[in-house]
């Protein structure tokens, strides 16, 4: 790539391949989560994915387009902006929500390691806090070439993992769809199934934070705009994937019911050569959600103490803050996978909502209404 195409990479696509890359473990990895907002009604979930790509695309393209207006790259300042005095409830929110997704992480990589690959749980979370620690000691370049490759593994790993379960159960999935929601859906309203992929959106905006140190390279709204909906698009198709799989299980307790269903249903339809490889991209994915969590704090440390005159966090220090947090998750992540997806993410979704999404859609779009319009931010 040359210099111009470079930049076009960072202005269009970067934002969203971080932002996917931080909320998919979290988010996508296990299939935990596909089942608790979407799945679990059966074909009604389809509504699930109409909010969640509505809401991404839409959130993102605000998001960014504020950025730009405000000039802010960092999430302590764009939230100052954002809300002004109540900015430190937000500060206590992020945090306590990356907590609860490196939890997740380490809980997904520790359950991967021994089923899969037959080795102690806690080896697995001791790799992750290992690999997070050394990536955020590497800072910004690292991290932003990690994440472009583990967006590549990713979307490979994936069509590779829906292309072989769909290949076996194909039938029951469109059986599902011709039939309706099943058992598990028959009472539930569109209404709530919306709300459900707002809720979604809602806990998954924490990865808006970790991508802002993208940003600083949008000059238009025209940048913004595309950037936001390539975002969404990238946001939802995982959801889509998994979504379609489980449907050829559904309403099947041995995948929904299960902590791990993308596990549960490699194990009942290929060898341990794919389960090999979703080792593989689950463990990488995982370290990029931590990376992009933890990288976001230690950029708001840094500026914190930059407006105090002080030096910002070296290499080594964001390093070993980086691990302190991942320890802390790891001692989390026994709550287990079900209870913290189901309980942790929805209280916590309502949180965000609040403090981000509703400033955002009413003090954001007036002040972007305000600006210049399409060009050069004032």
């Amino acid at each position: 790539m040359n210099a111009k195409q470079k930049l076009r990479f960072a202005q269009y696509l970067l934002p969203g391949i971080v932002f996917q890359s931080v909320l998919i473990g979290g988010a996508y990895a296990t299939g935990r989560e596909i089942v608790e907002y979407g799945a679990r009604f059966g074909r009604t979930g389809l509504w699930s994915i109409l909010a969640i790509f509505v809401g991404f695309s839409v959130t993102s393209i605000l998001a960014f387009e504020y950025a730009r207006v405000a000039q802010v790259y960092d999430y302590r300042g764009y939230v100052r902006e954002l809300i002004g005095p109540l900015w430190p409830l937000f500060d206590v929110l992020y945090l306590v929500m990356a907590v609860v997704v490196i939890a997740v992480v380490g809980a997904a990589s520790g359950s991967v390691f021994e089923e899969i690959i037959g080795a102690p749980y806690w080896l697995g979370v001791l790799l992750v806090i290992a690999m997070v620690g050394i990536l955020n000691a590497r800072g910004r370049p690292t991290i932003e070439r990690f994440k472009t490759i583990g967006s590549v593994v990713l979307y490979v790993g994936y069509l590779i993992f829906a292309g072989v379960v769909l290949s076996k159960t194909w039938g029951n999935a469109i059986d599902t769809f011709k039939m309706g929601s099943g058992g598990l859906g028959d009472s539930t309203t569109v209404t709530t199934v919306l709300f459900v992929g707002i809720l979604y959106v809602g806990y998954n905006l924490v990865g808006i934070p970790a991508t802002m140190f993208t940003l600083d390279r949008q000059t238009s709204r025209r940048q913004t705009v595309v950037a936001g909906l390539i975002c969404g698009i990238l946001s939802t198709i995982p959801f889509v994937l998994t979504y379609v799989a489980i449907m050829g299980f559904y309403p099947d307790e041995r995948v929904l019911g299960d902590p791990v269903p993308w596990l549960a249903m490699l194990r009942e339809t290929t060898g341990d050569t794919v389960l090999w490889i979703y080792a593989f991209v689950i463990l990488w994915t995982l370290i990029e959600t931590a990376t992009g969590h933890i990288h976001a704090v230690t950029d708001r440390i840094s500026v914190n103490l930059e407006e105090l005159d002080r030096v910002a966090l070296t290499p080594t220090q964001a390093g070993m803050l980086s691990v302190g947090i991942l320890l802390v998750s790891a001692v989390l992540s026994r709550l287990g996978l079900i209870t913290l997806v189901a309980q942790g993410y929805s209280i916590l979704a309502y949180g965000f909502l609040l403090l981000f999404a509703l400033p955002l859609m009413t003090v954001g779009v007036a002040r972007i209404m305000r600006s210049s319009g399409g060009g050069d931010a004032a």
